[in-house]
Parts: C-alpha cells; structure tokens; sequence
C-alpha cells in the first residue's frame, strides 16, 4: 500500500447482522445522484428526497425505487399508483432538503420554491429536472421496513446543461470539473 493511501478503519468482524448505525455510515461512502420523488395529485401530493433510484431495464424502460413503508409518500402512491422521479441539478440543495424533511414542512408545502409541471401521469414534476421520468407502478415488494417500486416508465423529460447534485458522506455536494480533464470530481463545501 502506497505512504497516500488512507488506512482501512479495522470493524470488529460478527457472525451475527451488521448494526444499522455501521452499516449506514458505511453506505455513505457511496456517492449518488440525488432525485426528488413526487406523489400524489391536486392538493393531496408529497414526496421524498431518494438516492435509491436505479435503472432496471431499458427495453422495456423501468425503473426501481425503494420508499419507506411507515411514511406519507408510500400512503399516498396506494391512492395514486403514479410517481415522479425528479435528477436534481447541482444548485437545488433546498429542494432536497425540503423534500428529505430536514425542515419539518410536509405534503403540498414541500413543492413551495420550485416551477412544477406535469407529463402524461399527472403526477407533479420539475419543469427544469435535469432529468425528469413521469412513471406509473408497474409493482411494488415489500422487503424489511421498504418497498420496492418497479415503475414502468411512461413520459421524459430533459434539460441538460448544469452539473448534478450527489449525496456523499451524509450531505449534499456539486460535482465540479476538474481543471482541463473535461472529467468531474465531488466539490467539498466549506
């Protein structure tokens, strides 16, 4: 091992499952594009900041994410089986933590701030997502204390031209480019 390469932290080694503090500061090391998912219609609509958001299929297109059991966007997706994956551009830092509940504001109040439109579904999405993918529930399984949403692509939305924002060690953070690469690396803020 090279004198600049970090020392691995030494974990005690179990036979039994991980603790869910250790296996979450381990998942922080991983690094993803942040979206918003928006749910619901007229005035009844929430939604929620996710980093689990993966692509599952191309042909036909699909996609997967995972939402917590317990909370108001999964009661919501029940009475309207539509959902909105919003990519989040490297500036929206406060709709992100609107819609992670780091402020407290719930439901129709976290959309307060944004330019929303809708696509095929109905289903409120950024006019100006980096990204937006308007999808219907193609089938959700439900695992542990999450679902599993299988959303069948329906409507897409592009607007390139800004960086993505990425979530990283527990926060959120602007890639920026490196200095005549053409490539990109995490921005740390001050």
């Amino acid at each position: 091992m090279s004198e600049s390469s970090p020392s691995p932290a030494t974990l005690p080694i179990s036979t039994t499952e991980v603790d869910g503090d250790t296996f979450r500061a381990a998942m922080r090391e991983l690094a993803g594009g942040v979206a918003v998912v928006t749910v619901g219609k007229g005035q009844d609509i929430t939604g929620f900041t996710a980093t689990t958001v993966s692509s599952l299929s191309t042909h036909p297109p699909r996609l997967i994410v995972c939402i917590d059991r317990s909370s108001a966007s999964w009661l919501a997706l029940q009475r309207y089986p539509h959902f909105g994956v919003n990519l989040l551009r490297d500036q929206e830092h406060a709709i992100a933590n609107r819609f992670a509940g780091r402020d407290g504001v719930k439901g129709i109040a976290r959309y307060a701030g944004g330019r929303w439109t809708t696509l095929l579904t109905g289903t409120p999405v950024l006019a100006n997502g980096l990204a937006t993918l308007d999808c219907e529930v193609e089938e959700m399984l439900s695992r542990y204390d999450h679902s599993i949403v299988i959303g069948r692509v329906r409507a897409v939305s592009i607007c390139p031209g800004s960086f993505p924002l990425v979530y990283w060690q527990g926060d959120y953070h602007p890639l920026e480019p490196i200095a005549g690469t053409g490539g990109a690396s995490l921005g740390h803020e001050a």
